[in-house]
């Protein structure tokens, strides 16, 4: 068993996409930590703003066989991915620690995720995970988050779209 920190994305229909995707790791991990979602500005490309969270889980997978679970999630959401590496997205989910591992492996696969270091990664992480140590600075998230120079980056707290149980109803994806 491994404990993984993820962060969610979307820009498309977030506020549905990100209360769904929370659902379907609760149904898949049981429970989980997530954080309150935020709208910050697109990172990379022009585009609309993005909702951004983040959750902490428990999981069986290895970082590999969750990474594409996660992919399978995101697929599920019709994630679109013929675009630029940046740009509009129904739901993207990474793993950004999986407990003290460093490697890189296919399919984007990097621990730690190097969007650690952006506001939208790390205060929502932070959040639910302060203690929790990235193993490449050797300091706590919340350590990085009081040092981060991001810090004054504008994050609206916004309301996530309710779903049924287990995410099911109201247009719900599962994997």
């Amino acid at each position: 068993m491994g404990r993984a920190c993820l962060s969610l994305g979307s820009n498309i229909e977030p506020e549905r996409h990100i209360a769904l995707a929370f659902a379907a790791l609760r149904e898949r991990f049981g429970d989980i930590l997530a954080s309150a979602a935020y709208r910050t500005p697109a990172v990379g490309f022009d585009g609309p703003d993005f909702v951004n969270a983040a959750a902490v889980i428990d999981s069986d997978l290895d970082p590999r066989a969750l990474n594409d679970w996660l992919h399978a999630l995101e697929d599920a959401h019709a994630r679109d991915r013929r675009g630029p590496r940046y740009g509009d997205r129904t739901l993207d989910v990474d793993i950004v620690l999986y407990d003290d591992l460093r490697l890189t492996g296919p399919g984007n696969l990097r621990l730690p995720r190097p969007e650690l270091a952006e506001a939208f990664v790390l205060r929502p992480l932070a959040e639910i995970a302060p203690d929790v140590v990235d193993p490449a600075s050797g300091r706590s998230l919340a350590e990085l988050w009081a040092a981060s120079a991001r810090r004054g980056v504008a994050m609206e707290e916004v309301a996530l779209l309710p779903v049924g149980p287990a995410g099911h109803g109201r247009g719900a994806a599962s994997v």
